[in-house]
């Protein structure tokens, strides 16, 4: 039931097409039940007396009856159908949206692959049965008990008899839904795991061929697919025997009534044509019966999805706030960190004890070895992820009082891993301001040392860049992504590695970029160029989520302490992770 409280939540919202579509189907079957009384009234008033006069007026109340049905049935199919692409809309936006609001640490913790396969295998799953399966299930009903009334008033002795194995149905649909939920979450799980594997070898196609990998992971897709395939059968294997017992019960009704009811017209106390449209009704009443053992299958894989649905609808998200309509008023810059404190998980703590205080429009440069802390402490500050104890405040405000949409607004990240979407160069940049004009994203392309290479293009800045930005290079992806930061214009601003990952020329370039990025703007820079941080207004050097040496460059130099030995040892104008490492490790030893 909790399932269907959920689901109804969407279905409520259209009352009318829901009406339409059960009162469809209420009507058509209704309609379907004049044939069999009209058949025996045929063989007792027909073609027993030999009343040739009467065989036509019957024969077309049965085709108009045929006819009403069909059209209601025609009504409702396509009443049902627009209502339930209706309701999945909602239920897929309304899960894209919680996509949207749930923390990173919430993605730490999940593959993609899985995720997507919730938001489009378990939604559509959970959609056939909770309005396909409500509306044949209701049908079902509707004919079952429309058709025992009929039963009951032709025969009521007779129809007694047909319920006597209602039992044994009854015991087997108990049976098989309660052993059906781990069979099919199983499935759900197994299926989930293969598209998981599938979409990580999709993005890693180049690592798999540089490694000639090929074999390897082949063998690894076939044992997750193999694992599908066994847990499916599973699944079918239990649903051929009780299928088939169903139906064998379900025969046995109309066994007893061809007994009983031919010794009654043996006996002459029915008529043929009772007899026959007592059949009919049989027939009727049966189908119904069996076809809510298929819904009930239906019924048993919707469950198990919507299970996987609700843990992404119920998980906690961030909360945005409302947006008021009014323009942001643009923050000053100031950030001040006090006493901040987080952990990733309960036992293992990554930042102690941080206090820093930042002006308007200073430059924090971050130093350390890899683990130090340095991308966890600016991630905070976007809040990302929440500190669990402390307080960072942004223009003297708590970013915790500061509505997320407010807060992330104001401030800008250019990360080592730049992401750019399957588009255009001309959309990547404009995410960074969707207003911007076409001028004013030429302009920022330009102070980014982006507009030369782009203009260089066939189709400029309507060129393709491929899934995550494949078809550029590393360096032209990175000032891209800058640009698009520039284009943002944040008071505040989070470059982590901006150029750590491409080589000196366009890291020349890249630095060109951040001077016009870094002007006028509180910035937190997590690099190994010593030119970079040299020129920062404050150094902080991280160890184990510890602040353990804070000045300008040549303050440091003059304390004589793990940050004037990184620049003795360093042999080029970058701090190499191993130099970093080597001597954080001296020291600590």
């Amino acid at each position: 039931m909790k399932t269907f409280r959920r689901v109804w939540v969407y279905a409520r919202v259209y009352p009318l097409l829901c009406a339409a579509t059960f009162g469809a189907a209420i009507a058509g079957t209704l309609s379907g039940l004049v044939f069999p009384k009209i058949t025996g009234l045929v063989i007792d008033n027909v073609l027993i007396p030999k009343r040739a006069d009467l065989l036509l007026p019957y024969v077309l109340v049965v085709v108009a009856a045929f006819f009403a049905q069909n059209a209601l049935n025609a009504l409702r199919i396509r009443f049902n159908n627009t209502f339930e692409q209706k309701v999945i809309f909602d239920l897929r936006r309304d899960l894209y949206q919680t996509l949207q609001r749930l923390p990173l640490r919430w993605y730490d913790q999940r593959a993609t692959g899985d995720i997507i396969t919730r938001v489009i295998d378990d939604v559509t799953a959970m959609e056939r049965v909770l309005i396909d399966g409500v509306e044949q299930g209701l049908i079902a009903i509707l004919q079952i008990i429309g058709v025992g009334i009929f039963l009951f008033s032709l025969n009521a002795r007779l129809a007694a008899w047909m319920l006597l194995p209602m039992p044994l149905l009854f015991a087997g649909v108990v049976w098989y839904t309660l052993t059906a939920k781990s069979r099919y979450r199983e499935q759900r799980k197994a299926a989930s795991a293969m598209n998981s594997l599938l979409l990580d070898n999709l993005q890693g196609v180049r690592q798999i061929k540089s490694y000639a990998r090929e074999e390897t992971e082949l063998d690894r897709f076939s044992t997750s697919a193999r694992l599908v395939g066994e847990t499916q059968l599973v699944i079918m294997r239990t649903w051929s025997v009780y299928s088939s017992t169903m139906a064998f019960f379900g025969a046995l009704g109309s066994a007893i009534v061809l007994y009983v009811g031919g010794l009654d017209v043996l006996a002459g106390t029915m008529t043929y044509g009772e007899l026959f449209t007592f059949f009919l009704f049989v027939a009727m009443f049966y189908a119904p019966v069996a076809q809510l053992h298929q819904i009930n299958q239906l019924y048993q894989a919707g469950r198990a999805s919507s299970e996987r649905v609700a843990e992404i609808l119920d998980a906690p998200t961030e909360d945005y706030g409302k947006a008021t309509g009014q323009p942001l008023v643009r923050a000053a810059g100031k950030v001040e960190y006090h006493q901040v404190e987080f952990a990733y998980r309960s036992d293992v703590t990554a930042l102690h004890d941080i206090n820093l205080s930042v002006r308007p429009g200073q430059c924090v440069a971050l130093v350390g070895p890899t683990g130090a802390g340095k991308s966890t402490l600016v991630s905070l500050l976007s809040r990302f992820y929440e500190s669990t104890g402390g307080e960072i405040l942004l223009d003297g405000r708590s970013v915790r009082d500061i509505p997320l949409l407010e807060l992330r607004e104001q401030i800008g990240v250019v990360s080592q891993e730049t992401f750019l979407f399957n588009g255009t160069i001309l959309d990547n940049l404009r995410f960074g301001r969707p207003d911007a004009t076409r001028q004013e994203i030429e302009q920022m392309a330009r102070a980014a040392c982006v507009h030369d290479f782009v203009a260089a293009l066939p189709e400029g800045y309507d060129t393709h860049v491929g899934e995550r930005g494949v078809k550029l290079s590393v360096g032209e992806k990175q000032r891209i992504s800058i640009a698009r930061a520039l284009l943002k214009n944040p008071p505040v601003l989070v470059l982590d590695e901006a150029t750590a990952s491409v080589d000196t020329a366009t890291e020349q370039l890249i630095q060109q970029a951040l001077q016009h990025l870094l002007t006028g703007r509180t910035s937190f820079v997590i690099a190994h160029r010593l030119s970079t941080v040299r020129h920062a207004d404050l150094i902080l050097v991280l160890q184990k989520g510890r602040i353990l040496e804070r000045g300008t460059h040549d303050e440091l130099i003059g304390q004589n302490g793990l940050y004037s030995k990184l620049c003795r040892a360093q042999h080029t104008d970058r701090f190499s992770e191993d130099e970093v490492s080597a001597i954080f490790s001296e020291v600590a030893e």
